[in-house]
């Protein structure tokens, strides 16, 4: 049996600067991006999309990160692995994360690839695309890991995105090996449906040998992993290989399932969708904030989706409002 764990999660994700900006959809037709998706870029289409865009609102980003900042809002207890690079954007994700109360010590790298940056066009309807400089981030390493961080976690939280990397897959498979030899649970985001295309061999290889205990997936990614077309379908498929399954279905709400009992909610209503960035993150951020609490999978479900629909009413993926109060105001 693990001892008692001095951090409710630890997660390993990409450290990011996110750059936002509005847009019409014109712009995105012409730079041929996909709506709504993320793709990855090198540095010099980083600089020119960049001068491309219109005024921007420069902060913290990273989908676990985002999580993390979420969890930290509402009282969790939170650590972080990342790389950042010795610039000055490095400093500025340290700070921003830090100050929030989450733990993050991953020591920067000097020289070589600068801070990583995400360029997010928001268009008119709220769906935010994000062109991905992975710079410094994606050469978190096996050096880079704390095990003794790791195996004082109650939960290891990875993020999808940072399995493109090999040095970073390489590690996060690693971080599996601890958080598991520690007794720990071990939970999973997909990140985006390109990221299953490219490793669905991996993702299916996981599942089949228990590596992952919470699988988070959005409606479209879950159909990407299940190969089918059926939302039901895809559903019985992936959730008969992992102990905890949760899908968010945008306005349609959320779903998880556990032992063959499935858990539905409905979204949270909301007026006006300013932009999408981050709803993901902050679900799972109130999602896990039950689960760590002890609380029933509705009420999880319900906590991710009262997360979800404030960062959507905003510009940007971290709250700039009292998380834990308006749960408190939901749920009790």
């Amino acid at each position: 049996m693990a001892t008692p764990a001095r951090f409710d999660i630890v997660a390993i994700g990409n450290a990011i600067v996110d750059v936002i900006a509005r847009a019409d959809d014109a712009l995105i037709e012409a730079e041929a991006m996909v709506k709504g998706s993320m793709r990855l870029i090198d540095a010099a289409e980083a600089t020119r999309l960049y001068d491309a865009m219109g005024p921007g609102v420069e902060m913290s980003g990273g989908s676990a990160a985002n999580t993390l900042a979420g969890m930290a809002a509402l009282g969790r207890r939170c650590a972080f692995i990342g790389q950042v690079a010795d610039d000055q954007l490095g400093q500025v994700f340290t700070h921003d994360l830090t100050s929030l109360g989450v733990a993050f010590g991953t020591p920067p790298l000097a020289g070589g690839d600068p801070t990583a940056r995400c360029l997010i066009f928001v268009t008119p309807d709220g769906q935010r695309t994000m062109n991905t400089f992975l710079g410094a981030s994606q050469n978190l390493g096996l050096a880079s890991l704390d095990p003794e961080l790791i195996g004082d976690a109650d939960i290891l939280y990875l993020e999808g995105y940072l399995w493109n990397a090999d040095a970073s897959r390489a590690a996060m498979a690693d971080a599996i090996r601890l958080a598991r030899a520690a007794g720990r649970r071990v939970a999973f985001t997909l990140s985006d449906s390109f990221v299953i295309a490219a490793h669905r061999d991996d993702f299916d290889r996981m599942i089949a040998a228990r590596e992952i205990d919470i699988l988070f997936a959005n409606e479209a990614e879950l159909l990407e992993l299940a190969q089918e077309q059926d939302f039901d379908a895809a559903l019985a498929r992936v959730a008969g290989g992992v102990p905890l399954l949760v899908v968010t279905r945008s306005e349609k709400g959320a779903v998880a399932v556990t032992g063959g009992e499935r858990t539905t909610v409905a979204a949270e209503p909301i007026d006006h969708v300013v932009d999408t960035t981050g709803a993901g993150d902050l679900f799972a951020a109130g999602f896990l904030s039950g689960l760590a609490e002890g609380r029933a999978l509705a009420d999880c479900l319900t906590m991710g989706a009262v997360c979800a629909r404030e960062i959507i009413a905003q510009v940007g993926p971290r709250a700039q409002t009292d998380l834990r109060t308006l749960v408190a105001a939901r749920l009790g």
